[in-house]
């Protein structure tokens, strides 16, 4: 029983994760903000990308949730507005519109594109890949999981997995859009858009009935 609730958590989890990811789309994005760069530096870059994603967003999970309760915000107000964080996000991706919540603005992309110095840290690491929907994803799956140390096991797995995942594509990221193209990418994206949206809306449902089950203040 056990470990069939953790082999649940790690799928939700996985799948939540790598829709947020979405490692075709940042693949694409990485190509064309390192266009003067050699495989190597790419594959240096894709790296210590992950390996940064992964220390920003483990520690959001753990510190998130200390955050809000020092700001005075409960985790199920945390669920709604992190639900319609993400559900604006989905949008996005199914109308295939750019916005600071998953990709660079246009200011951003030229400024990466003109620099010579690395870009690992930002704006492949930050926001392309621990960007705001993902660091919003962490907190909430961290509220999931609660205390339980087999679920929380079970959450950095997940977050292992799809960084691992994002960084296969990111070090594949020329096969990869060559194979899929502009039409391809747009197509999964739209395709997660909609698996985002989905989840969004649990988020925000599960955050509305738990405001509704709390016992009135005063």
């Amino acid at each position: 029983m056990a470990r069939s609730r953790m082999l649940d958590a790690f799928l939700y989890a996985l799948v939540a994760l790598l829709v947020i990811f979405d490692p075709p789309g940042t693949a694409a994005i990485f190509i064309a903000i390192t266009p003067r760069d050699t495989d190597t530096e790419r594959r240096d870059q894709a790296v210590r990308a992950a390996a940064i994603s992964f220390g920003v967003l483990a520690g959001f999970a753990i510190a998130g949730e200390w955050l809000m309760r020092a700001m005075g915000v409960t985790l199920p107000a945390f669920q709604v507005a992190g639900g319609i964080l993400l559900f604006l996000l989905a949008t996005d991706m199914v109308m295939v519109r750019d916005s600071g919540l998953r990709r660079t603005t246009e200011r951003e992309t030229r400024e990466a594109e003109a620099q010579e110095s690395d870009i690992t840290v930002f704006p492949l690491a930050i926001p392309l890949i621990a960007g705001p929907g993902a660091m919003t994803t962490m907190v909430l799956l961290r509220g999931r999981a609660g205390d339980d140390p087999a679920l929380l096991a079970a959450l950095a797995a997940a977050l292992a997995v799809a960084l691992g995942i994002t960084l296969a594509s990111l070090l594949a990221a020329k096969t990869l859009v060559r194979l899929l193209g502009e039409t391809g990418t747009n197509v999964i994206g739209r395709v997660l858009g909609v698996v985002v949206a989905a989840l969004a809306a649990q988020i925000t449902l599960d955050g509305v009935r738990a405001i509704l089950a709390s016992p009135p203040i005063g």
